[in-house]
């Protein structure tokens, strides 16, 4: 019920979460604060009336499948269905976001440069601890964290073949690391170059819309690679964890989809 109550207070302070996001990253200033307060307002209310019912109608529908056994390609399926999602909203973003990029000024690239460095500090806190076990119980935690977030509490055998599944992941934290460091680089690059050249709304759109594509489609082959082997990976163990839940743990997260469901379809009506 918790976790319920935070989704609606969540997204009815999001226009407000998402500026003070924004500006920690890019420093607005007062001109640009109005214009980004505007476009995060719009983007809400489109979000709100078009996007939430669509979220609402997918949880009534994973409701039905939660008593059957789940397959790897199914849970796949199910991936495809959320980044499908995440790209209508960032479309709907992008010429807001493109508008913010293209002219920052150089104390404002230094500032996101900053931020980009704090995140990699944190980052290395959290995912590269010196001690191999340290990393690997963190790993584990986190794991085990998100599936109790959805079917609760977890018996000792569903731990432990969670950090069987966990070990035998080909997720590569070192990897990922340097692949976000670079990501960075190639950002701040892109970003310092519309500035340059004085880029056009249009212009912007492509070098924003491209940054956002290598987040998921790495421009590097290798990482590319190991991107798609974590994905099918983690469908394959999203499925195992699934069918080892309980029918208990199954009702579990019946009630938190429900509850899901019903709050997004109570935020769409503005409540």
């Amino acid at each position: 019920m918790a976790a319920c109550t935070a989704v609606k207070f969540g997204y009815n302070q999001g226009e407000q979460l998402a500026f003070w996001w924004l500006d920690r990253y890019l420093d607005f200033d007062d001109a640009q604060e109005v214009r980004a307060r505007e476009a995060i307002d719009e983007w809400f209310r489109w979000h709100r009336s078009t996007q939430l019912p669509e979220y609402a109608t997918l949880l009534a529908k994973a409701q039905t499948e939660i008593d059957e056994p789940m397959t790897g390609a199914q849970m796949c399926q199910w991936t495809d269905v959320v980044q499908k999602r995440i790209d209508i909203a960032f479309e709907h973003a992008l010429p807001a976001l493109a508008d913010s990029v293209r002219a920052l000024t150089p104390q404002q690239l230094k500032h996101l440069q900053r931020k980009y460095e704090k995140n990699l500090k944190e980052y290395k806190g959290d995912f590269l601890q010196p001690d191999p076990d340290d990393r690997r119980r963190a790993q584990i935690k986190r794991v085990a964290d998100k599936a109790e977030m959805v079917y609760g509490r977890l018996n000792d055998a569903q731990k432990a073949r969670i950090a069987q599944l966990t070990d035998e992941s080909p997720f590569d934290p070192q990897g990922w690391y340097n692949e976000r460091q670079q990501r960075q680089q190639d950002a701040l690059q892109a970003l310092q170059k519309l500035g340059v050249e004085r880029a056009s709304i249009d212009q912007a759109k492509v070098v924003v819309k491209s940054l956002y594509d290598e987040t998921f489609h790495s421009p590097r082959p290798a990482y590319r690679a190991y991107q798609q082997r974590l994905i099918q990976y983690n469908c394959e163990f999203a499925s195992q964890v699934h069918n080892l839940a309980t029918l208990e743990q199954r009702s579990h997260a019946l009630k938190r989809f429900k509850g899901w469901e019903e709050d997004f379809r109570a935020l769409s009506r503005g409540s």
